[in-house]
């Protein structure tokens, strides 16, 4: 016998309050915690983390820092996929030379991430546009999404620099952490011919892998905990963060990929390029650097850094 109106109203009360409040609520909050930018930022560029690795190298990365923003640059806007209002810095170094876009990392700033790239980049004449990715800086947005729409964004930096400088001039992705990630899911989508090769410091593979990651670190179960920060991405993020990865186009490829990450990486693990490495269906190489944290391999080995970075540049440059 079907049960009365009242009854059944009653039980479905009480799976929305035992079942659908709780859900929605916990995938909101991890949406807020994983995902959200918030609209007031703070310029952070000088906020180098306390953590003993970075002893020996704080004073040096500072003063980088205000070497870099001390430069001149031109104001970029260009428009995203979905509207938003990308912001970046082009810095004029040489006429006609190669283009450097660089991407920063996850809740990271393009002036503190890129303080060592930026020089690098600069000691070999090229010039560079350094973005700000979506809710970071001055551009527009209020979600990051683990380079999944940045990679989307990076095509359309491309696309700019390629029309503005003209097809003859070699762009090199570079990216850093999730702007590693991003430049890497970018490889396979719809980049002009002018992009000569990628350059990625400790990204990760999937955003799946290094959420989990971080879930486990902070002490929480990553199984879990895991198909709530996706839910709170599908409802309140409106991306799905399995969509793609960094690995998935790194293996359709055909652009030289240089993969950089520090030994000692205690927050995206080195084995996940090694992952990234072994998928890769293009011209590949990777460099791990000794006593390296995250993002610092720069400054543990300067001078093989630049090497790697150089002779990577200088293959691929012969090759177009």
């Amino acid at each position: 016998m079907p049960l009365p109106l009242q009854v059944t109203l009653i039980v479905l009360g009480a799976v929305v309050i035992l079942f659908v409040i709780p859900t929605l609520c916990s995938s909101i909050y991890a949406y807020r915690r994983t995902f959200y930018m918030p609209k007031k930022r703070v310029d952070n560029s000088h906020n180098v983390p306390s953590n003993p690795k970075y002893e020996g190298i704080r004073e040096a990365m500072l003063s980088l820092v205000d070497e870099l923003m001390g430069l001149p640059f031109e104001e970029i806007y260009i428009k995203s996929f979905d509207g938003l209002r990308l912001f970046g810095r082009y810095y004029h170094v040489k006429d006609g030379a190669p283009l450097q876009i660089q991407m920063h990392g996850y809740r990271g700033n393009a002036y503190r991430d890129f303080c060592g790239g930026h020089k690098m980049a600069r000691e070999m004449g090229h010039n560079i546009l350094l973005i700000d990715q979506r809710g970071h800086g001055k551009s527009e947005g209020s979600t990051t999404t683990f380079g999944l729409n940045e990679s989307r964004d990076c095509v359309s930096w491309a696309k700019y620099a390629s029309q503005r400088f003209g097809g003859d001039t070699p762009i090199f992705l570079v990216g850093i952490s999730m702007g590693g990630a991003c430049v890497l899911t970018a490889s396979s989508q719809d980049l002009p011919s002018s992009v000569k090769g990628i350059i990625a410091d400790c990204p990760f593979s999937k955003p799946k892998k290094i959420i989990k990651k971080v879930c486990t670190d902070w002490g929480l179960n990553a199984t879990l905990i895991y198909p709530t920060i996706r839910l709170g991405a599908l409802l309140f993020g409106h991306f799905n963060l399995e969509r793609t990865s960094a690995e998935e186009a790194v293996s359709k490829t055909k652009i030289p990929v240089l993969l950089l990450h520090g030994k000692d990486d205690a927050f995206v693990p080195a084995y996940l390029s090694d992952e990234l490495y072994n998928a890769c269906s293009s011209k590949k190489f990777i460099y791990k650097f000794e006593g390296a944290d995250h993002g610092l391999s720069y400054f543990a080995d300067t001078e093989g850094y630049k090497k790697a970075c150089k002779d990577f540049i200088s293959l691929c440059q012969e090759r177009s």
